[in-house]
């Protein structure tokens, strides 16, 4: 009985969380009461229809529920508005209701906290959707697609030599890769120039801290604003790879991870704190205009980085059976000159393999964020001296904060 009760509990409260949002819309037919009132009706036919062991009052209740909402909008029509957002919020209320009555209150609570922000945010989501541009949108499709489509039909199975070429793994590591590309792509076209010079730098860098190099650094000589801006930008773009390193050994290792977290909060603190100096010494903070930087869930983009990786994973699976762990070194540091994703993926993937041990998989990660930072700083010193140096002391700080990490407890 006790059970019941909390069901019916998570139920109302479901309906008023929803059907608080929907009173402020004038033109809702149902609001908190009625709302309330269809998700406790879920939650009895879900309990009624358990104890009765008839398997119809579900379906009888949610044909009532849309049946009554639709003959109301039917008798008083509004215009501009056909009520379909209530109608439909109403039929999913319902059906949380019923999904808390048959016992998995979390997952209901969870989906209407997600269903009241889809609704509540109404504008942004329509200013947003108006925003992005047509190759964008084609982007967000075409993601989808290699998600959803593509990568279930990929065989599961190991090819070519040392058997490292999984054709659904690879696609898998583009998904995770383009998937936080894309989020972070979208996050940056959203905030726009509202962000400033910290959220582009952390943004840019989470989608490609090469790109925002460059184009901060061609870019810096323009104006004391733009100088400014690179300054707060560049250097944080070149340190949040190293929480976007954590955030890849979390999923693909987290044996590892937990073995990287110290060298890499150490490092990451100490770049930061050594950033956050220089920053605030400069002059006062200007508007940040936006990177524009390529969508990275493109297909190209995606079919590019599969290359990529595959041709990495083979070189370091072969240079590590041929010359043991100094071959993985080798191959860390050609492919961090172009790439961290690629053998940090590698090394992660080799590791849980058992091909390498930890310390040579930690070493070959670290390697390949030394490459494509000297690789970059090259970039700086090219183009702007003064931006370089900015960037130079940073990565300084975060490598030996990092090495010193690894040496006071050297990964096993």
């Amino acid at each position: 009985m006790d059970e019941s009760w909390l069901r019916l509990a998570v139920g109302a409260g479901i309906g008023l969380l929803i059907g608080l949002e929907r009173e402020r819309n004038p033109s809702a037919k149902a609001g908190v009461r009625t709302f309330a009132l269809i998700a406790v009706a879920g939650t009895l036919a879900a309990l009624l229809e358990a104890q009765a062991g008839v398997g119809w009052l579900v379906a009888v209740g949610l044909a009532a529920v849309a049946s009554m909402l639709i003959a109301a909008y039917a008798r008083e029509p509004q215009k501009g508005d056909p009520g379909t957002t209530t109608v439909i919020a109403a039929i999913v209320c319902y059906l949380l209701g019923v999904l808390a009555g048959r016992g998995d209150s979390a997952l209901a609570g969870a989906l209407a906290i997600g269903v009241t922000a889809l609704l509540y945010f109404k504008p942004e989501l329509e200013g947003f959707s108006v925003a992005l541009k047509r190759h964008e949108q084609v982007s967000v499709l075409q993601f989808l697609v290699v998600t959803f489509i593509v990568l279930p039909i990929l065989p599961d199975r190991a090819y070519g030599p040392y058997e490292v070429l999984n054709p659904r793994h690879v696609w898998l590591m583009v998904v995770l890769i383009a998937g936080i590309g894309l989020a972070s792509y979208l996050a940056l076209r959203i905030a726009g120039t509202r962000g400033g010079a910290i959220l582009t730098g952390i943004l840019g860098g989470l989608v490609s801290s090469t790109a925002t190099t460059v184009l901060y650094a061609r870019r810096a000589g323009e104006s004391l604003a733009m100088e400014r801006i690179a300054f707060g930008a560049v250097p944080l773009a070149n340190l949040v790879p190293l929480a976007r390193i954590a955030l890849l050994a979390a999923v693909i290792s987290p044996v590892l991870a937990a073995r990287l977290a110290p060298a890499l909060g150490a490092a990451l603190a100490a770049g930061v704190l050594v950033w956050a100096i220089g920053f605030s010494r400069a002059a006062p903070e200007a508007e940040a205009g936006a990177p524009e930087i390529r969508n990275p869930a493109e297909m190209r983009t995606a079919l590019r980085f599969a290359a990529v990786y595959a041709v990495v994973l083979l070189a370091a699976a072969w240079l590590s059976d041929l010359a043991g762990p100094r071959g993985l070194y080798a191959a860390a540091l050609a492919s961090g000159l172009v790439d961290i994703d690629a053998i940090t993926l590698s090394a992660l993937n080799l590791f849980g393999e058992e091909r390498v041990p930890a310390a040579a998989a930690t070493l070959a990660i670290g390697l390949a964020y030394l490459a494509n930072s000297a690789f970059k700083l090259g970039v700086l010193f090219w183009y702007h001296r003064r931006l370089a140096w900015r960037t130079l002391w940073p990565l300084a700080a975060a490598l030996a904060a990092g090495g010193a990490a690894l040496a006071l407890a050297p990964v096993g």
